[in-house]
């Protein structure tokens, strides 16, 4: 008879939220943070977050849903202190940045770079469904990370695909001769 191993120490789950979670919580950030630097912060802040939280890691949902919950809500917090926080004087447009960051290179794409502007144009409630359904939550999950039932996730969502899709692809007016 094989001893059972036991449940994975905090070592071992960070290293599967490291190397299989950090995509989602880079999006999770950039969906509430738009400078670059900020965000890296953030992104740093939500790990540092996940590393105290494991030990209280049960297995009642999957990492994934962990690490998403606790990215939501760090993010509810950051962006709730920033609010606090005066008001920066804003760069000039033409100033050149030497570098760009990886995650703004992997958006070079058009397409995506419109819809995450067009995410952030969302009211807080819809972004956050439909950044974690994007991420391939479920509604149950969605629900379970946002803290409300799954038909209001589902609601949520269908309302943010819509918002998006009117957004992104607005019917031209019709000029009247």
């Amino acid at each position: 008879m094989v001893p059972d191993p036991g449940p994975p120490d905090k070592d071992q789950l960070f290293a599967e939220v490291t190397s299989g979670c950090t995509g989602l919580i880079s999006r999770i950030a950039m969906s509430h943070e738009a400078d670059p630097a900020l965000r890296l912060e953030l992104v740093q802040d939500i790990l540092l977050a996940v590393w105290v939280a494991l030990p209280s890691f049960r297995g009642d949902a999957s990492l994934r849903t962990f690490v998403a919950s606790i990215a939501q809500k760090r993010c509810v917090t950051h962006v709730a202190r920033r609010a606090r926080e005066p008001r920066q004087v804003e760069l000039p447009p033409d100033l050149i940045s030497a570098a760009q960051l990886p995650d703004e290179v992997a958006i070079g794409n058009d397409f995506k770079e419109k819809l995450a502007e067009t995410i952030k144009k969302l009211p807080d409630p819809q972004r956050e469904a439909i950044v974690l359904c994007f991420e391939g939550f479920s509604y149950g999950e969605v629900g379970e990370v946002l803290g409300i039932s799954t038909n209001a996730a589902m609601l949520r969502c269908q309302r943010a695909k819509q918002s998006l899709k009117a957004l992104m692809d607005p019917v031209p007016k019709v000029s009247q001769a």
